[in-house]
């Protein structure tokens, strides 16, 4: 790899994380050494309106905290899934999925958590209340060091015509990276993949940053599988309109130019410094 790239690469990672927009706040549960989320002033006073007065969200110094602790992940969960109700229905809330995310919060502690999740909650409403959540992501590479990218759909609800990995997802409430994966190369690759396929599964990154929905703020889990040369990605679910079969000094070239989605381009990042991508197509 040429110095250039590796530190295109490495600055790549260093903007992963970016800074929280100004007075934006943050808001834990009490107890927590962690924040839950990141929220726009008027949004955190939305939010405290809709608590019932057993669980209250409430200012303290710089920050705020909801006093649920007391309540069970389900009680949790059917509050603010109520609120991301009301919010859709005052247009202030899209790409509505009907599928649940698990929240642990901000914790960058190892994989798996030793604490089941605060609560669960509708997906599109992850950004909204400033959540992090969780992804899988695949590389697709060839013997000869070439990389499968495929092409987001026009009608994605995040980053529709970019680029993005073979295959990527959420992590729905309930599945574990490791599914998540192989699952995502089946439905979007249309590639039968087993465990011992996956390659990679210590990698990480984590990318933070503001977005018109909200305070985007993700883990990524990071796996590479081969795809054999006799073998052509074919997408089933709708969400990729085409794959393109990249050497590396174009997706280094489609990187730079921003045809990439962020959170591929850092994934990519942090596998090639690692060491787990080709680089010799």
């Amino acid at each position: 790899m040429e110095a250039l790239d590796r530190e295109y690469l490495r600055g790549l990672l260093d903007r992963a994380r970016r800074p929280r927009p100004p007075h934006w706040q943050l808001w834990t549960l009490d107890g927590l050494s962690f924040p839950i989320g990141l929220l726009p002033p008027q949004r955190l006073v939305e939010l405290a309106r809709a608590m019932p007065t057993h669980m209250p969200l409430l200012p303290d110094g710089e920050h705020w905290v909801w006093h649920a602790a007391h309540c069970t992940a389900a009680e949790r969960s059917a509050v603010l899934q109520e609120f991301a109700k009301a919010q859709r229905a005052k247009g202030l809330l899209r790409g509505w999925r009907d599928e649940a995310y698990a929240c642990w919060g901000w914790r960058d502690d190892a994989w798996p958590y030793p604490e089941p999740a605060l609560f669960h909650l509708e997906r599109a409403a992850f950004r909204h209340l400033g959540l992090r959540s969780h992804a899988s992501h695949v590389h697709g590479i060839t013997a000869n060091g070439r990389m499968w990218c495929g092409r987001r759909a026009w009608d994605k609800a995040t980053d529709p015509g970019m680029l993005d990995n073979l295959a990527a997802g959420g992590l729905p409430a309930g599945e574990v990276p490791e599914q998540c994966a192989l699952r995502e190369i089946l439905e979007e690759a249309g590639l039968d993949r087993s465990p011992r396929d996956l390659r990679g599964q210590t990698r990480e990154v984590v990318t933070e940053r503001e977005e018109a929905e909200g305070w985007h703020s993700e883990r990524l889990f990071l796996y590479s599988v081969v795809v054999a040369e006799d073998e052509r990605p074919a997408n089933r679910d709708g969400e990729v309109m085409e794959y393109l079969c990249l050497s590396y000094p174009d997706v280094l070239r489609r990187m730079r130019a921003g045809e990439f989605t962020v959170d591929a381009a850092c994934a990519m990042a942090r596998s090639w410094l690692r060491g787990d991508l080709f680089t010799t197509g």
